[in-house]
């Protein structure tokens, strides 16, 4: 059998083929930072995106994964999750890469008395890449007692630690401020300029709190920070409750260069917000899931879920992989080297079935909408290797015969 493989190694580069670890073939590629949406063959090498082209020679490749009559596409960014810290979280190894996503962004669960802790305890174990939004409150996301107190949001100790820690470190997080005033945002921002990353608000905007939606979008936010939670009624009043009219200020913010981004999650998703706001084109700059331990299950937040839902209100799949790789990697300054599927990247991969009938999606209010088009992962690669696999294609069969064993 060596002898056999050594053959095949020495006949390719004698005919100058670069061999390839593995190859996904036949595949509908939508690659939106390289305006590619047609039908194409993967081949992935030493981690990177070798080649993109097609009919590439299945003899090339020591792994062959058929996907014909599925999509392919760079592995989705999911900007908004929860890992460490808060009460909820999920291990990204068991919810993400099942998902077609091979990078999640912690949203504030460490802060920079915590985030060595979150370094050691799930960055490094995990599969999944792992970045963080590091909250401004020192403690981190671990309740009202810790994230009420402004003394303990510091920006200088909060820049420090990302510019301490660059490759995991991304932004910063504000979120569930429940006093007055806007100390958590003003100094969340500050650290931003500091350390030169962007704020990514999840805000209490209530009418005791002393902050407007309009002020913190306009006047405080800056071009390149995200609002999240685009689509509730609370943190954010997207569409007017009484005429059902986007509000000019989002409009006008988004202009100005401020970021949406979707924060699905367990009470951050609603129907009457989601439907009016896609009909008068005001879709998510970034598709994220906020998921959790209780989104996960209800409202089923998981990425392929929410651009479901996102194509039942009218979003084409190709926007869709925009809003889930291209733009959240440009938002944390990670594009081109994620986000994409081009010669020479990490090789994050999805393949994806969508399937056509009638499926329930549900809100956070707990109401559904029937669809026709349900987006369902089938495998990933995660830099270049193969860690999920729904239908076993990178497997070889097994059936037996007689007595014996037989590997096909």
């Amino acid at each position: 059998m060596r002898l056999i493989v050594t053959a095949i190694l020495l006949a390719a580069a004698a005919n100058g083929q670069e061999r390839y670890d593995l190859l996904l073939k036949g595949g509908h590629v939508i690659d939106p930072a390289n305006q590619v949406n047609r039908v194409l063959d993967v081949a992935v090498a030493r981690g990177r995106i070798a080649r993109v082209a097609p009919n590439i020679s299945a003899g090339q490749a020591n792994k062959v994964l058929d996907v014909r009559g599925l999509y392919v596409t760079p592995g989705l960014i999911d900007l908004h999750a929860h890992v460490f810290g808060y009460s909820g979280v999920v291990f990204p190894d068991d919810t993400a890469l099942l998902a077609g996503t091979t990078t999640v962004v912690d949203a504030g669960g460490a802060g920079w008395r915590t985030f060595d802790e979150m370094l050691a305890r799930i960055i490094k174990p995990s599969r999944t890449r792992v970045l963080v939004f590091l909250n401004i409150v020192g403690h981190g996301m671990v309740g009202a007692k810790f994230e009420d107190d402004i003394t303990d949001m510091d920006p200088e100790k909060t820049a420090a630690a990302i510019r301490a820690h660059r490759a995991q470190i991304v932004g910063i997080k504000t979120a569930h401020f429940g006093g007055r005033g806007w100390t958590a945002i003003d100094r969340a921002i500050a650290a931003g300029k500091l350390a030169e990353v962007p704020v990514i608000i999840d805000d209490k905007i209530f009418t005791n709190t002393g902050r407007t939606t309009r002020e913190k979008l306009l006047d405080r936010m800056r071009p390149g920070d995200l609002h999240t939670h685009m689509y509730n009624d609370r943190q954010l009043e997207l569409v007017d409750r009484f005429t059902g009219k986007l509000q000019p200020y989002a409009v006008e913010a988004r202009k100005r260069g401020v970021l949406f981004d979707l924060g699905h999650g367990g009470g951050s998703f609603l129907w009457p917000v989601a439907t009016r706001a896609m009909a008068q084109g005001f879709p998510p700059d970034t598709i994220s899931t906020d998921l959790h331990a209780s989104s996960i299950m209800g409202p089923e937040s998981d990425m392929p879920n929410c651009i479901s839902k996102l194509m039942n209100l009218g979003m084409t799949l190709e926007d869709a992989v925009l809003r889930s790789t291209v733009n959240p990697a440009r938002a944390i300054h990670r594009f081109p080297e994620l986000g994409t599927l081009g010669e020479g990247r990490v090789a994050d991969i999805a393949v994806f079935e969508l399937r056509t009938g009638v499926f329930a999606f549900k809100d956070a209010w707990q109401h559904k909408l029937l669809g026709t088009k349900k987006l369902q992962a089938v495998a990933t690669v995660r830099e270049g290797r193969l860690v999920y696999d729904r239908d076993g294609r990178g497997y070889p069969e097994w059936t037996t015969a007689g007595d014996y064993e037989v590997i096909r």
